[in-house]
């Protein structure tokens, strides 16, 4: 078992040296393969400085997305350094050596998923079982909500008592702050859809592997800590333009994934309204909103 570790940046070095400082010398990495996603800051040349022993930087032509770099990413440490798992992390994630051998022992034990990830710690939220189900149209709309999301919580995610106990479960979809794939899966089912941006990546991934026949496992004996989007919230500062773009990647999901109708456009159109009015509300009153928004 070979794994490499992805880390895509886009206009954020300095948490990516920090994140290579903290795992260049995990014996259980065989390489870091750091993406610089087209980034107008100079970003690249500085990274360019970590390459060598053990660390692998490549430039993307455009910034086409989360999913276009990644998939930039996982090919070269496959295709190039011979990569039969590959580790998605973004930079503002911290994680020690024990969770990656516990994400590549579900793996070896375990040769029908596709996709395995450990429980994220948040800064700002504490932990989270962070597995989900596939959602429909109607579940989907109602994850989006500050409001809804939190009055159907139980609906929408894994049930904890399906968890007591247990070391890993296997659920639909993962957060993509932090998961490991199969490199050969990930390759053979087209891995991240490039017609999204950023945001609904898990969602597609999720479809794409189950389509395939590979399972997706939350191991719970293992954590990790992420930042809680420190690397979207620089690029994208604006809260209601991160909501702008969440709102186009899930309408392209629901178009492409779920094959919505004409009708079931409008009607997740009209809730999108109403989730951004919620956002300057709840902007008006708290100065933003706690727990709304990608892992990412």
């Amino acid at each position: 078992m070979k794994v490499n570790c992805v880390i895509l940046n886009y206009n954020d070095a300095q948490t990516v040296e920090e994140l290579v400082a903290q795992i260049r010398d995990y014996a259980c990495i065989d390489r870091i393969v750091l993406v610089d996603n087209a980034s107008a800051d100079g970003s690249f040349q500085r990274l360019r400085a970590l390459a060598g022993d053990r660390v692998d930087v490549i430039r993307a032509e455009k910034n086409g997305g989360y999913g276009a770099g990644n998939n930039l990413g996982i090919r070269y440490a496959v295709e190039q350094n011979g990569a039969t798992h590959v580790l998605v992390a973004n930079p503002d994630v911290s994680f020690d050596e024990g969770c990656i051998r516990g994400l590549a022992r579900v793996f070896r034990r375990h040769p029908e998923v596709g996709v395995a990830a450990a429980s994220m710690e948040d800064r700002q939220y504490g932990s989270s079982l962070n597995g989900w189900r596939l959602y429909g149209f109607t579940g989907l709309l109602l994850s989006m909500g500050p409001v809804s999301r939190r009055v159907f919580c139980c609906f929408l995610s894994c049930h904890r008592p399906r968890s007591d106990g247990k070391k890993a479960i296997y659920v639909d979809v993962v957060h993509g702050s932090m998961l490991m794939v199969d490199g050969a899966a990930f390759l053979e089912c087209g891995g991240y859809d490039e017609g999204i941006f950023l945001y609904q990546e898990e969602m597609v991934l999720a479809s794409r592997m189950k389509a395939l026949g590979r399972r997706t496992v939350l191991l719970l004996g293992e954590s990790y800590r992420h930042g809680h989007s420190v690397s979207v919230s620089k690029a994208y500062s604006q809260e209601l333009e991160r909501q702008r773009i969440r709102e186009e990647s899930t309408l392209y999901y629901m178009k492409n994934y779920l094959h919505i109708r004409p009708f079931q456009e409008w009607a997740a159109r009209l809730w999108f309204w109403g989730i951004r009015m919620e956002v300057r509300v709840f902007r008006t009153i708290f100065g933003g909103i706690k727990g709304h928004g990608s892992s990412k």
